[in-house]
């Protein structure tokens, strides 16, 4: 089996990684702007569509009343407002209320029910759904929003008046670094894609500085490390010990980006976008972690049986670690959609159809794999054995999840599929714990009785004084009279490493009989016939017109009355 170094795992994890990371990123990174375009666009529900500001759900009016302040559109974020204040003061409240949900406001968005009759949070008061929690100096404060009839309109989900009642001391408590106030005017006001450029610049560069300050970090801490080694006397020195290995850097940004979001005054879609980003790259990190695991883990499971002769069970290996790596990414990709509210059962209902869909199509190559797999669990075949499969015969040099590859005596390689190996009746000559040695041997019919009883004697005490010969086995019985010699059969099992040195016993057994006919007298027996011929005068045979009959006996003779008749 192939041996895997920690770098070539290591390698792998991060290609198998990076295409779900930058797809993840990307979608986070869009995240906002579609966010801040649901109130503007055209709801999919079609009760959704009978409110133009997208006020139906809960999420749409909050997203709504973000996008509005964010461009201090104060007159139509007022309407997101269950107030009676009207004009400016209701801009103005407006405008404190979307202050204090930018830098007091736990940023999960997320988890804002999409729902027209929202998430249900309190069922003794169906008609409020809870935003958040924000602390103040006098208590915790929840952001409610309430349903709302409004003549013969479909209802709308306002931010409810209790709550607005405790914005203005909420603003008077917001004491926050924003950094509007620090950063360059052309950073903030800036805007692609409705996201900053200064968010921008940190992503397309804040970032990979970063992933290359931990990997300084690697370095100095490796460094020390063998500075310590060498300062011990240690010889077992790594010339670059990886401490930070590349999922724990990962880790370690995600760690610094939470650790961060609350101590800069970034609005709340800021920080719902770091949030995400966050999690996307600890999920993506917790996955590499898991992968590289089960890498490692193959690696020692693969070194154990090759030390238990089961070398045979690596494709099995290398298909379940496969197979886990499969799992591994997509229950990553369960856990982002879940965060960001997408609801996968379609997906995986999708999925269960065209996996019987796969596996009807793929019948005989799940027939195949299935049958590779209980060949090498069961060990009916194994790398070096010779068996014979159909009609063919040689040494098996390959056991695959499709197909078994056996050396033949010509040096051809067959490959047979593990479906019709695990079906089929195999004869493995390597599984032989005795040999068979099982000559016939032809005597001449001249042979005598005396004779008969030295060659049988004589090879039944040769049998029994070798010691590589199973004693309870032996038999040399005159066994028939043939058609053209007498026939003795030799019956025994010898033990023997392998076909080699039972080729070389068979020889120094044959040679031994040999000696012990030579020293009875007789010979062994060719395939021949007897020819008898009767003296008739030629006259007269040929005037009877007589023929020649051969007879079972093998003699032939002259028949003077071929019609049965008398002279």
């Amino acid at each position: 089996m192939m041996r895997f170094s920690s770098k070539t795992l290591g390698l792998r994890a991060r290609y198998g990684i990076r295409g779900l990371f930058t797809i993840l990123v990307l979608s986070v990174t869009a995240w906002p702007q579609t966010a801040i375009s649901v109130p503007g666009s055209a709801a999919p529900q079609s009760e959704a569509a009978k409110d133009s500001l997208g006020r139906t759900t809960p999420r749409g009016t909050v997203l709504g009343f973000l996008s509005a302040a964010q461009k201090k559109e104060y007159d139509v974020a007022a309407e997101y407002l269950n107030t009676r204040s009207r004009g400016d003061a209701a801009a103005t409240l407006a405008h404190q209320l979307s202050v204090v949900l930018d830098q007091r406001l736990p940023a999960r968005l997320n988890e804002l029910s999409d729902k027209p009759e929202g998430s249900l949070w309190d069922p003794l008061n169906p008609d409020h759904d809870l935003v958040g929690t924000i602390p103040s100096d006098d208590g915790d404060v929840q952001i409610l929003l309430e349903r709302v009839s409004r003549g013969k309109s479909r209802p709308v989900w306002l931010f409810s008046s209790k709550t607005l009642d405790a914005i203005p001391n909420l603003y008077e408590e917001v004491e926050a670094l924003n950094v509007d106030t620090v950063l360059p005017g052309f950073l903030v006001s800036t805007r692609m894609f409705g996201i900053q450029l200064f968010e921008w610049v940190a992503i397309f560069l804040g970032l990979p500085c970063l992933y290359l300050f931990t990997g300084l970090l690697n370095r100095l801490f490796g460094s020390l490390i063998v500075h310590a080694r060498r300062s011990t006397g240690s010889r077992r020195e790594p010339s670059n010990p990886e401490i930070l290995h590349k999922p724990t850097r990962l880790l370690l940004i995600a760690l610094v980006i939470t650790w961060l979001r609350p101590k800069i005054g970034l609005s709340l879609l800021a920080r719902q976008f770091w949030g995400s980003t966050a999690m996307v790259m600890a999920v993506a990190a917790m996955v590499w972690v898991l992968i590289l695991l089960s890498g490692h883990v193959e690696e020692y499971t693969s070194r154990r049986l090759r030390q238990r002769n089961l070398a045979g069970t690596a494709s099995v290996l290398r298909l379940t670690r496969r197979i886990i790596d499969l799992l591994l990414v997509f229950a990553g990709v369960l856990v982002i959609l879940h965060y960001f509210g997408v609801n996968p059962t379609a997906a995986l209902a999708g999925l269960g159809v065209g996996g019987i869909a796969v596996a009807l199509a793929a019948q005989k190559t799940l027939e195949n794999v299935i049958g590779g797999i209980s060949l090498i669990f069961d060990q009916v075949v194994r790398v070096g054995d010779t068996l014979k499969v159909g009609d063919t015969f040689g040494t098996v040099e390959e056991i695959g999840l499709r197909s078994t590859r056996i050396r033949t005596l010509d040096r051809t390689m067959v490959s047979v599929p593990n479906g019709q190996v695990a079906s089929m009746a195999l004869e493995t000559f390597s599984a032989r714990d005795k040999f068979w040695f099982h000559p016939m041997i032809c005597l001449r019919y001249e042979t005598t009785s005396e004779q008969m009883r030295s060659v049988v004697k004589g090879i039944r005490n040769l049998l029994l004084e070798d010691h590589s010969i199973e004693r309870t086995s032996v038999r040399a019985r005159f066994l028939a009279v043939g058609s053209s010699s007498l026939d003795v059969e030799v019956f025994a099992y010898l033990y023997a490493s392998d076909v080699n040195a039972f080729l070389e016993i068979q020889e120094r057994l044959l040679i031994s009989i040999m000696e012990v006919i030579q020293e009875a007298g007789t010979e062994l027996a060719l395939p021949s016939q007897t020819l008898y011929v009767v003296d008739q005068p030629t006259s007269r045979a040929s005037s009877i017109g007589g023929r020649a009959q051969v007879f079972p006996s093998g003699s032939e003779r002259i028949n003077p009355n071929p019609a049965g008749k008398s002279a």
